[in-house]
């Protein structure tokens, strides 16, 4: 796991697939995002102090996989939007993505970087609806953004300038381009989700997968990556 400070406060933590950040208040922590199964222990030895929350914003196994294991070792409360909880519990399998024909080799590519098998769910999640105030960053607001999942949220501090998207942004690992992220189950709702994203003009976006964005970013989507897509969020 690479750490990467982009604020005092705000530190991304970079898997070899996917991505978290860890956001502190004082002596207390919010985590966004847990990365893959195996992730809990590195994790934890980055928070000094309290991890009191885990904000999850989809429930694809790149960004929920430690998230069992390091509510149990933590004490944290975890939190998911309503319509991906069943399957971030395992109750139920999530949707699969609809593939564009230039992800299916993407999607393949991934999952050969991800633990094999099942992974620790968290014994208990708090459902978000979307709307919500969460009670860091000096007020992080629950956006519900579907179309990656059905479920997908991203997180607005506004006082901060800052968002975290989750997998409905990301930014190309060769030359940073802003583009919906791949892996979709309704690319007509990613794309407006997309749109309503830009639309709040943050400072600094934290995508799924890629480098921060800084500044408003134009919410034109492009329809393929130039000349490769982000790392993929695998389902």
């Amino acid at each position: 796991m690479d750490v990467i400070e982009l604020l005092p406060h705000l530190h991304l933590l970079r898997f070899p697939v996917g991505q978290a950040y860890l956001w502190r208040d004082g002596e207390e922590w919010t985590l966004i995002d847990a990365g893959p199964a195996g992730s809990a222990a590195s994790i934890a030895a980055r928070v000094p102090g309290r991890l009191r929350r885990i904000v999850l914003t989809h429930f694809h196994e790149d960004h929920v996989g430690g998230a069992g294991e390091l509510a149990a070792m933590t004490g944290a409360e975890v939190l998911a939007h309503r319509l991906d909880a069943p399957a971030l519990r395992g109750e139920v399998p999530g949707p699969p993505p609809v593939f564009e024909d230039w992800e299916r080799p993407l999607h393949a590519e991934a999952l050969r970087h991800l633990p094999r098998g099942e992974f620790e769910r968290p014994s208990k999640v708090t459902e978000l609806s979307g709307g919500e105030l969460l009670d860091f960053g000096d007020g992080a607001r629950v956006v519900h953004v579907p179309g990656h999942t059905p479920g997908s949220i991203a997180l607005h501090l506004p006082a901060h300038g800052v968002l975290f998207t989750g997998d409905t942004v990301a930014a190309s690992p060769v030359d940073g381009k802003v583009m919906p992220g791949v892996f979709n189950v309704d690319r007509a709702q990613v794309l407006a989700s997309y749109a309503r994203l830009a639309a709040l003009g943050a400072n600094m976006t934290c995508v799924g997968h890629g480098g921060p964005i800084m500044g408003p970013w134009n919410p034109s989507p492009v329809s393929a990556p130039t000349p490769t897509p982000p790392p993929p969020s695998p389902s």
